[in-house]
């Protein structure tokens, strides 16, 4: 393992990040010279390790040069999705408690509520023109040395995943004081081990950037000397036309992403070569079998997948070779060891059902919430992210269920919980509930049943209204695409909504 700042000095030259659609690039030089000049300037605004910042722009350059900035000068640094409401954002700056917070024009309007001179609030800086209320950030940072800074130390992401509760949750490693290269075990086994990354490697990544993997995956890449691809946004064809134009041998995808690509017409998936891929990630969502087993016929057994959370409490992967003997397994434990543990907290015997655990893995914290943090551990200290499955002989684990309900559609995690508590605010809505229904493309998409005050209101008409009133306070992706109406809702004589009663009619027997 090394650092991008090695690699600026043995081959200053070479392509380290490049954006697909614009063609700009940053080379290693370039790349250490300016997180150098974000590592001072954050300095100079009084930050010290172990403080926390906050960005929030589209997939450009400035995101990987601000991440590189905090990684080398001991900052918690949470990228932010571009697809949160207002006040989805306004929570998770408060709740890391960033000093800074860095934003694009592109997303000024999402923001600008938040600068309103309280004091304590974060210091607002803007990248490009910067607007009224923000400091320009481009015109500060390149004010600064392009030298290392004295006290340089590894910072980490600290990246928000949804609980059940419907709150965000930072999800925290402790600050340990390390090197700037300190070696990340989960990356390297997967990059360099499993995938073949290294020195020579081009990565195309066509995802989000705020999103954990493509962040984490963008910044290995550079570990490794290697050059990364960014694509503006996904695209099926273009994905695949970018492979064969730069030659790309790596990429990190979601089954959705699979599924557009398999629906584009024959022509146009032979049109291009994709020979020169030897790995392809994929994580985050359930992959249908049929649809793995169609990208192996189509791409060979590139295909890599590891089952892991944001918390990286453990991983498991699966090659291709192996996923073809032990179809639907997400793969064998290569960080912690998984235990499988029924409701007593045994240990269940092989192909049996229990609570997926791992034990012996790196420790985590939910940012702010001890009692979320207590939940995820037992009394051995092995952690769990709420799934259930199952071992087979070979140690190969299988996933039957997912955490409460939780909704993954097109990769992206939600919780029907937060909906939920929108929905039932309206008032002329007596219960409600909300899981995920098969979408042939997404995976799941959001499903809401509503119990009205009155079932005379039941109808389209209340649909339209109620999924627009959900959108005015929450993100559209966590907004149901379709209501039914009941007149009663299952709920035990306590109380509890029985979901599995409802969600069992839309799924296949």
């Amino acid at each position: 393992m090394t650092h991008p700042s090695i690699h600026a000095r043995t081959h200053p030259d070479k392509i380290a990040y490049q954006m697909a659609g614009s063609g700009t690039a940053i080379s290693y030089r370039e790349l250490d010279e300016r997180s150098n000049q974000g590592a001072h300037l954050f300095r100079a605004l009084g930050l010290k390790p172990g403080d926390h910042i906050a960005f929030l722009m589209e997939n450009r350059l400035a995101f990987m040069e601000i991440a590189w900035a905090a990684q080398r000068s001991g900052l918690y640094y949470t990228a932010i999705s571009r697809y949160l409401t207002k006040d989805e954002i306004a929570y998770i700056v408060r709740d890391c408690g960033a000093k800074v917070f860095i934003t694009s024009p592109g997303c000024a309007a999402q923001v600008a509520e938040l600068v309103t001179g309280t004091p304590g609030e974060p210091l607002f800086f803007m990248l490009d023109q910067a607007e009224p209320g923000f400091r320009a950030w481009d015109k500060e940072v390149a004010a600064q040395p392009p030298t290392p800074i004295a006290d340089e130390v590894a910072g980490y992401d600290m990246l928000y995943s949804s609980g059940t509760t419907g709150r965000p949750k930072g999800i925290k490693k402790a600050f340990e004081n390390n090197k700037i290269d300190q070696p990340n075990p989960f990356l390297r086994v997967l990059c360099a081990d499993m995938c073949g990354m290294n020195a020579e490697s081009i990565y195309l990544s066509p995802a989000p950037l705020y999103h954990a993997a493509p962040l984490r995956f963008n910044m290995m890449t550079i570990v490794l000397g290697g050059t990364s691809i960014i694509m503006e946004h996904f695209d099926a064809e273009e994905f695949l036309k970018l492979v064969e134009k730069h030659k790309a041998t790596q990429s990190q995808l979601v089954p959705t992403m699979f599924v557009r690509m398999l629906k584009l017409p024959d022509e146009v998936r032979k049109r291009y070569d994709v020979s020169s891929l030897k790995g392809a990630i994929h994580a985050a969502a359930p992959c249908p079998v049929d649809v793995k087993a169609k990208m192996i016929d189509w791409w060979g057994p590139i295909l890599i997948e590891y089952y892991a959370g944001s918390e990286g409490n453990g991983v498991t992967v699966c090659n291709s070779q192996q996923w073809l003997a032990h179809r639907g397994s997400v793969g064998r434990a290569v960080v912690g060891k998984v235990k499988i543990l029924g409701e007593d907290s045994e240990e269940m015997p092989t192909g049996e059902i229990g609570t997926v655990y791992f034990a012996d893995a790196p420790v985590f914290t939910y940012h702010n919430d001890p009692e979320k943090t207590k939940r995820a551990y037992n009394e051995k200290g092995w952690s769990t992210l709420g799934d259930v499955g199952y071992l087979d002989a070979d140690g190969f684990l299988y996933l039957t269920d997912r955490k409460s309900y939780m909704i993954i559609s097109g990769g992206v995690n939600i919780y029907p919980q937060e909906t939920e508590d929108i929905l039932i605010t309206h008032p002329e809505v007596a219960d409600v509930a909300v899981f995920g229904v098969p979408n042939e493309e997404m995976g799941e998409e959001v499903k809401a049943v509503v119990q009205p005050h009155d079932m005379s209101r039941a109808g389209k008409e209340f649909e339209e209204q109620l999924i627009l009133f959900c959108r005015k306070h929450l993100s559209p992706i966590k907004c149901p695409r379709s209501i039914d109406f009941e007149p009663e809702l299952p709920r035990t004589p306590t109380g509890k909504l029985v979901k599995r009663h409802l969600r069992e009619r839309y799924w296949p027997k």
